[in-house]
């Protein structure tokens, strides 16, 4: 990839339900020379569009590179300044011999649903399995990590604990404001960034919709933009498009003041289940047992009870 327009291009290729991982090649230097590992995010707030979770390596010997690119704390960079720096990530011969990154973008699909699936997946865990997958992705492809700086996600020292047990290897780190702390984490911060950052200018609306980002704005809920558009681009049945987080509050509470109510109603009328139980149906706990009385397995049991560790009593007899 030579260019910001070649990742709007990769990015508009790809299916916005699904979650994708762009990586760069993994420099030569970072193969043969003990290298640390920044990790940050962007967009973990929004309402519109994806989270990205961000990496930057490069070897501990050439942390006067990150400094020439010009990586302080991300936040105080415009988003110029940012394209710049990853541009010049890019393309610039000091950098590509040095410095390899990964972003994986997390669609607001995937967040939505892992928030409201059975067994719920929070956005926290969602961040850390990202950022987990992420930093064994890089070490398979090749690069030498030794040490590991992560912008946390909750209590830092829990987060450390976790990543160190993970990869006891590393010299892991984590702490909150990383990437004003550490110029490796606001490499991996400009690299989450400037990905989501462009992931937004090129949305395809698979519903239809003609219009780009100028007319929803950055995503954060306080933006006149975005709430226009969580105001108004609503289906009556159907709720909203893809690019809305529809697990988010902002957009629950409007889909409870404009969308069609929905109710699930019970087709059984009162006197079926009392027919049921004299005709000898089986008790729920029933549904816990694995094995019939002559010891054969009968079925697997349900995925909801193995996430939960649901047994019936004599389950361990």
């Amino acid at each position: 990839m030579d260019s910001l327009q070649e990742l709007q291009s990769l990015i508009k290729s790809k299916d916005n339900f699904r979650n994708f991982v762009n990586c760069s090649d993994v420099p030569t230097a970072c193969k043969t020379e003990k290298c640390m590992l920044g990790v940050d995010e962007a967009g973990r707030g929004p309402v519109l569009g994806p989270m990205v979770y961000g990496v930057a390596y490069c070897p501990l010997s050439q942390k006067e590179v990150l400094k020439n690119l010009g990586c302080a704390d991300s936040k105080a960079l415009t988003e110029e300044k940012r394209d710049e720096i990853f541009t010049k990530m890019l393309t610039e011969q000091e950098s590509l011999n040095n410095v390899g990154w990964a972003a994986e973008i997390i669609s607001p699909n995937y967040i939505s649903n892992s928030m409201y699936r059975r067994a719920k997946h929070s956005l926290n865990e969602v961040s850390m399995n990202s950022a987990i997958d992420l930093i064994k992705k890089v070490a398979e492809s090749g690069a030498n990590i030794t040490e590991v700086y992560v912008d946390t996600v909750g209590p830092p020292e829990k987060y450390q604990a976790k990543l160190s047990e993970i990869f006891p290897n590393y010299k892991i780190t984590v702490a909150k404001k990383a990437d004003s702390i550490y110029p490796i984490v606001s490499a991996a911060s400009i690299v989450a960034k400037v990905t989501r950052d462009h992931a937004l200018k090129v949305w395809q609306f698979q519903e239809g919709l003609e219009m780009d980002q100028s007319e929803f704005g950055s995503g954060y809920p306080g933006d006149p933009l975005t709430k226009k558009f969580i105001r108004e681009q609503i289906d009556y049945v159907f709720g909203y498009p893809a690019l809305v987080r529809f697990s988010w509050s902002t957009a629950e509470l409007m889909l409870q003041e404009k969308a069609a109510t929905c109710t699930f109603e019970d087709v059984d009328d009162d006197s079926t289940p009392r027919k049921r139980a004299a005709a000898g149906t089986k008790s729920i706990s029933s549904f816990f047992s694995v094995k019939s009385e002559d010891g054969e397995v009968k079925r697997k049991r349900h995925k909801f009870f193995e996430e939960r560790y649901l047994f019936s009593e004599n389950a361990f007899e």
